[in-house]
């Protein structure tokens, strides 16, 4: 994020970030990508003792009322460190947490909000099943009434944080008979009896955050959990890919920028020919471009951070803005960690530096909260939409008509 947009109080903020970043040990790094450890217990307590978790909440539910462009800033910090940590910091404590405070009863923010935001529990999101991802409303899991409880079956995967979660918050189908955004409900669901979790992945990166399969056998739950009232779970699915995909952007932008820096002190040392590499521009060129994709990420992200923080822009158009910012910021990710690879050359191939791990992180950020392809989608609906209701019928100038024979009203065919 750019220091000269920050106020002095977002400074002090961001340094608290960066003292918690510090405190990572390396160990902890390392054994997360060797899966030696499975799920970081005591770095989300540590978390939570530094009141970096659940930054925007309200302070009765362990928050600190920040704005949306704090929570930017310190999960940037922390994906500079490890992606793996930032995925987990923003899954648990920013957005399913987010939904509880949002769409919950008090009862439930008590009970749910308050420990994971000190770090004593986490919540996962359990969204995407086996037969498939983006089609959402296609969930087979299903819950049924039964008394003032609903009894839900099914399986979800590639489910963040998995292992070591209190809380998942399910989509399940409560009505299969209704229209799509009509048939399902968001389910809190505590980890009791009829939850099973197993981690089955060898992932490629971001490893170490408890990625794995829930199965729900007949687990009960009481029908106060449900977010936002029964068949109603569209409305909260849509309310948090703004949280889901923002958070995604500045996660895969955060992990990359030590990965330029590295790049820009290496070419600056390594010699070729008798002077530092930088100075060749088939190699200075990409670190040029590297900084200018993560200046354009970084803007179109404050930009949208700005429209989603002062809810005067219309929904559609922030989940527009929303998709851009995600898919635009994860591609940039992707080319500037190939470029920092290539100019380090075979060395940024080993483990000598971090390079190999970040790009093996970063390459999940292009495929989940949303692949890039159904943000291509999302961005193409709703610009068209946005063009048919407000930008031409806007009072701007019609600059078609500027055009010398653009009265030729029989040349414009278009059937």
């Amino acid at each position: 994020m750019f220091d000269y947009l920050l106020t002095e109080e977002q400074k002090g903020i961001q340094k608290e970030a960066r003292a918690f970043a510090k405190w990572i040990p390396k160990e902890m790094i390392l054994d997360m990508d060797a899966e030696k450890i499975q799920f970081p217990h005591e770095y989300l307590r540590e978390a939570g003792k530094r009141g970096l978790l659940g930054v925007r909440f309200p302070k009765k539910y362990g928050g600190r009322e920040l704005s949306w462009i704090d929570e930017g800033l310190i999960n940037q910090e922390i994906s500079g460190v490890s992606h793996s940590l930032s995925c987990l910091w923003g899954v648990g404590a920013g957005l399913v947490a987010d939904a509880v405070v949002n769409f919950g009863s008090e009862e439930m923010k008590q009970e749910i909000v308050v420990p994971i935001a000190k770090g004593e529990q986490y919540a996962a999101e359990c969204l995407t099943e086996p037969r498939g991802g983006s089609d959402f409303f296609g969930a087979t899991t299903r819950a049924r009434k039964d008394g003032d409880d609903w009894i839900l079956n099914g399986q979800k995967r590639f489910i963040v944080g998995a292992e070591g979660a209190d809380w998942f918050m399910v989509y399940a189908v409560t009505d299969p008979d209704a229209p799509p955004h009509s048939r399902l409900s968001a389910f809190m669901v505590p980890r009791t009896a009829g939850v099973e979790t197993k981690y089955i992945y060898g992932l490629m990166g971001t490893r170490g955050g408890g990625a794995g399969r829930v199965f729900f056998n007949d687990v009960r739950v009481p029908e106060r959990y449900v977010l936002n009232g029964i068949n109603r779970g569209f409305e909260v699915f849509i309310h948090m890919m703004v949280p889901e995909r923002i958070g995604t952007a500045n996660s895969a932008i955060g992990a990359v920028r030590p990965a330029i820096e590295i790049a820009t002190k290496y070419t600056s040392k390594r010699k070729a020919f008798g002077r530092p590499i930088k100075d060749f521009q088939a190699v200075g060129f990409k670190v040029a471009d590297c900084v200018t994709l993560h200046d354009a990420a970084n803007s179109l992200i404050y930009n949208t951070t700005l429209a989603i923080e002062s809810e005067t822009v219309h929904p559609n158009r922030v989940r527009r803005m929303v998709s851009e910012a995600k898919k635009f910021a994860t591609e940039s990710s992707w080319d500037i960690i190939n470029h920092c690879m290539q100019v380090l050359g075979g060395i940024g191939y080993t483990n000598v530096y971090p390079i190999e791990r970040i790009m093996r992180d970063i390459r999940l950020a292009m495929i989940w909260t949303g692949t890039n392809e159904i943000m291509q989608l999302i961005i193409q609906n709703e610009w068209y939409k946005e063009y048919e209701k407000v930008i031409s019928k806007s009072d701007r100038r019609d600059i078609e008509m500027d055009a010398e024979n653009a009265d030729q009203d029989d040349e414009k065919v278009y059937e």
